[in-house]
């Protein structure tokens, strides 16, 4: 029943999101004369981001991060909660910064509103961290589909990029969300995104090469995009004030549009021309007009729109613009297939179908920049209803991941989770080691000894004691050193020498410890480092308690159980 609630709420983030982001530019389009809409397009991106960043502080007054890496970090680090400003924080900002020329997509958002959503209603209805968990999922996927129209790629990307696991009890809610969201989408929404194509070409052994190289070119064209990403990204996380940011990244962005209109907002009218082969978009409200119709002005300008976009896309992000990177992987991939077959036509080498070529480097962009082949070979089937191009969507996209990974190892959404060791995968190990929080392992009933103390003192505090180890510490409770029974085990029946030895000519300080706020995963490897069976936690440089690995290994068994129960 859940489910098609929340299939009925990401159905209608879709709409209101994409609604919103037409009324703006039907407005746009109908009170700015065309003859001067080429200069607007400077100010336009400028405005947008201003008016994002104003209510994100002034009205949100919360950061709204960027939509799918959001959800990847509640479910690795805030075990699936969202904060109930995110169901209609992302609807506002995005359509803002896309609706006024911000060349980054709604994609993003639309899952984030839709997590929200599932993820709130989860939590109103108690359920458990495995059905919330779900229900993310869920509500990814009713975004998704509502978006395309797809509800198997919803499915698969919730399984591939949300990494919901495929069991017989997650597939039946996903099936009944997507459907849903599919359904609502319909009614309310109507125009697909990407209008719908056939494949014109059938798969013939000699095209073959071809399909190989162009995986090899989009896998290069993703790392490309991946790398540019993150300098930007960097580049923009440097500057002290959020006002710098969105001055230079406006200020940017404008120039950037103003010369190349068609990086204006999400990018799926060009997107659209770009498959019907009508090139003239390339020109539309552009400086360049004059060029019209020179073939090999179409191939500068298809060049220069796949270096430009990613520039754009990111520039959008650092200057506090909110969106996603699925419509400009899509963008990209769609003009690097069309070069691709522009340049073997044009040459003479292999005569290939364009329209084909465009629409399958998709799939290879989407496997590159987002680690999600299957995504890809999905969408782009399901929007076609080609799979009788299964095979050239499987070599593309596989080829692509493989190039890509030689030289990017974590996806634009997984990237920073990754740096920061945040990063929730498929690997169940590690996915339960990221569920558990050291401060909820700490055991505290040791007994503690200043390191001033006397051996006779130490022996009566063994004799109250059930443990064999005993921190040191001085008189403000930081941390000197710490001993084991067996290291006193000698003296306790010396009483000639419990005046005579201190505390501190017994004990040593250990070489492994950890910190309450450390991850799970950094314990589990001190832990395999020194073969210990217990590690102190020390919080700047105070003693805290010890962490056993017995009760690390019962927690990991029972989440494990938790976990994996269906």
């Amino acid at each position: 029943m859940l489910s098609i609630v929340v299939g009925i709420g990401g159905g209608f983030s879709a709409v209101i999101i994409k609604n919103s982001v037409w009324f703006i530019d039907g407005l746009l389009d109908n009170f700015i004369p065309e003859k001067i809409h080429t200069y607007f397009n400077f100010i336009f991106p400028i405005f947008g981001l201003s008016l994002t960043v104003l209510v994100i502080k002034y009205v949100v007054k919360r950061p709204v991060r960027h939509g799918i890496p959001n959800v990847l970090y509640s479910l690795s680090q805030r075990n699936g909660k969202i904060r109930r400003h995110n169901m209609f924080s992302s609807i506002i900002t995005s359509s803002l910064t896309v609706g006024f020329g911000g060349s980054v997509g709604l994609e993003g958002p639309t899952v984030a509103t839709g997590a929200a959503i599932g993820s709130n209603l989860a939590i109103l209805f108690h359920l458990e961290y495995k059905q919330i968990m779900l229900m993310l999922g869920c509500a990814s996927a009713a975004a998704m589909a509502a978006i395309f129209k797809a509800p198997i790629t919803a499915i698969v990307f919730a399984v591939e990029v949300i990494m919901i696991d495929l069991t017989s009890f997650s597939l039946i809610p996903l099936l009944v969300s997507s459907i849903t969201a599919v359904i609502t989408s319909y009614f309310f929404l109507g125009q697909d995104v990407l209008y719908p194509f056939k494949f014109q070409a059938t798969f013939t052994h000699g095209d073959l090469p071809w399909y190989i190289l162009l995986g090899v070119v989009t896998g290069l064209v993703s790392a490309y995009f991946s790398k540019i990403y993150r300098l930007i990204s960097k580049w923009f996380d440097g500057m002290s004030s959020e006002w710098k940011r969105l001055l230079i990244g406006g200020v940017l962005l404008g120039v950037i549009v103003f010369l190349f209109p068609p990086l204006f907002g999400e990018g799926y009218n060009p997107i659209n021309s770009c498959l019907q082969g009508h090139m003239g978009y390339l020109y539309d409200n552009s400086l360049f007009d004059f060029m019209r119709g020179n073939i090999y002005s179409v191939f500068v300008f298809i060049i220069l729109l796949i270096l430009v976009k990613i520039f754009a896309t990111s520039i959008t992000f650092g200057a506090g613009g909110v969106g996603g990177i699925f419509a400009p992987t899509l963008f990209m991939g769609v003009h690097t297939g069309m070069l691709f077959a522009l340049f073997l036509n044009t040459t003479g080498i292999h005569v290939v179908n364009e329209n084909t070529f465009a629409l399958i480097a998709m799939a290879g962009l989407i496997a590159g920049v987002l680690h999600a082949p299957l995504t890809g070979i999905f969408l782009i089937a399901e929007l076609t209803g080609g799979y009788k191009m299964f095979v050239p969507l499987m070599i593309v996209a596989s080829v692509s991941y493989l190039t890509v990974r030689l030289f990017v190892k974590n996806s634009v959404y997984t990237y920073q989770l990754a740096q920061r060791k945040e990063l929730f995968t498929h690997d169940k190990n590690k996915a339960v080691l990221s569920m558990m929080k050291v401060n909820k392992l700490i055991e505290t009933d040791f007994k503690p000894v200043n390191a001033d103390a006397s051996l006779g003192d130490l022996v009566k505090i063994i004799e109250v004691s059930h443990r064999n180890i005993f921190p040191v510490v001085d008189n403000e409770n930081h941390m000197r050193g710490m001993l084991k029974m067996d290291d006193v085990r000698h003296l306790i029946f010396r009483p000639d020498k419990y005046e005579k030895v201190k505390v501190k000519d017994l004990m040593y300080m250990p070489e492994f410890y950890v910190s309450s706020n450390d991850s799970m995963q950094e314990v589990a490897d001190k832990f395999h480092s020194c073969g210990r069976y217990n590690l102190a936690v020390i919080d700047e440089g105070k003693y805290v308690g010890f962490i056993s690995r017995a009760r690390v290994f019962s927690a990991y068994q029972k989440m494990l159980r938790h976990f994996s129960h269906d």
